[in-house]
């Protein structure tokens, strides 16, 4: 048995370089939505050539990038009131009607609900437009609650099958819990629209009794929006601590973004697939802007997926194999 330890340990350590090499030195393959906007005029179609892609300072090669229109720009739309924001509605959701019905027919949109800290479906995504607005009702008045768990619920449970899924918010933003600093939840809504590749707007509308309240209480509910929609490479629209005036010059600003979005593409290397990471994309063109994620979600290679199976072990395994047989060959016992 003496020399079982030593054969052991070998064949251990043949699985730990075998292991760290097919996750640091495989080239990745990672995608993600952008936005590419122009300060002076309508921007052009890009290409993959006019793209920076950096990880760090480490310049990554772009392999694909395709606009998502025509039979490419299938896109499910959900948008989500938080019943607490309730602040003389008007004409406001007649402008997000409208919305509705303007978007492209390749958009499904759905309607849900933040009530009492709980996510509510009333619709989900369709392209039937009345369908669609007989779901959409003005916030009633409830109590006021944490609005971005429901959120994190309504992006883990969003169906996979488009290029491009995107969350509408309509809060104040404003987390009952907390007075200031990172906030958890807000966190983890990033994170869950990061890893599940979906892009957040943002429109803040105050509660009834914003008058009363804390301004630094809204105030930080519009931080929070704001974190929450640039991170997944989205926008946030507010004027002050007063409810905007339209709901539409801001809709009009979305419905621009959604019409000028690429699919990205692009390889990673040194990298623990499965994991979320820093990214930056940037473009060569004077004056376009592009608005994209901060992270990237790495999945896992197609080919370790497919030999996972039930258990989820990575391919590294036939590999380390190979390296068992000539370690039992070169010492002729395993005992």
């Amino acid at each position: 048995m003496r020399r079982a330890r030593p054969f052991l340990g070998l064949v251990l350590a043949c699985l730990s370089v075998t292991a760290a090499s097919t996750t640091s030195h495989q080239a990745l393959r990672a995608r993600m939505v952008l936005t590419a906007g122009c300060y002076y005029h309508k921007p052009a179609v890009l290409t993959a050539d006019d793209l920076i892609v950096m990880q760090g300072y480490k310049p990554l090669p772009t392999i694909a990038l395709t606009p998502l229109r025509g039979v490419r720009a299938d896109l499910k739309l959900y948008v989500l009131v938080d019943n607490s924001s309730n602040y003389e509605v008007g004409s406001r959701f007649e402008d997000l009607r409208n919305f509705f019905g303007s978007q492209p027919p390749t958009t499904s949109i759905g309607v849900a609900y933040i009530q009492d800290r709980n996510l509510l479906v009333a619709q989900k995504p369709t392209n039937d437009r009345s369908r669609a607005m007989a779901a959409l009702n003005p916030p009633s008045g409830s109590k006021p609650a944490n609005p971005f768990e429901p959120l994190a619920d309504l992006i883990r449970h969003m169906d996979q099958d488009s290029s491009r899924r995107v969350v509408l918010m309509v809060s104040n933003g404003i987390d009952p819990s907390t007075t200031g600093g990172s906030n958890a939840s807000v966190e983890a809504a990033i994170e869950a629209a990061q890893r599940a590749g979906v892009t957040v707007y943002a429109i803040y509308h105050p509660s009834a009794d914003y008058l009363t309240m804390d301004s630094s209480q809204s105030y930080l509910g519009q931080v929070q929006l704001a974190h929450l929609a640039n991170e997944t490479g989205g926008g946030a629209y507010f004027q002050g601590l007063e409810a905007l005036p339209s709901f539409a010059p801001f809709l009009a600003s979305i419905a621009d973004h959604l019409a000028n979005q690429y699919l990205v593409e692009f390889l990673t290397t040194d990298v623990t697939p499965g994991t979320l990471q820093n990214v930056s994309v940037t473009s060569k063109i004077q004056d376009v802007y592009l608005m994209v994620p901060w992270r990237v979600w790495v999945p896992q290679p197609r080919n370790v997926q497919s030999n996972a199976g039930a258990t989820g072990h990575q391919s590294a395994v036939p590999r380390a194999s190979a390296c068992f047989c000539r370690q039992l060959k070169h010492t002729g016992k395993t005992n």
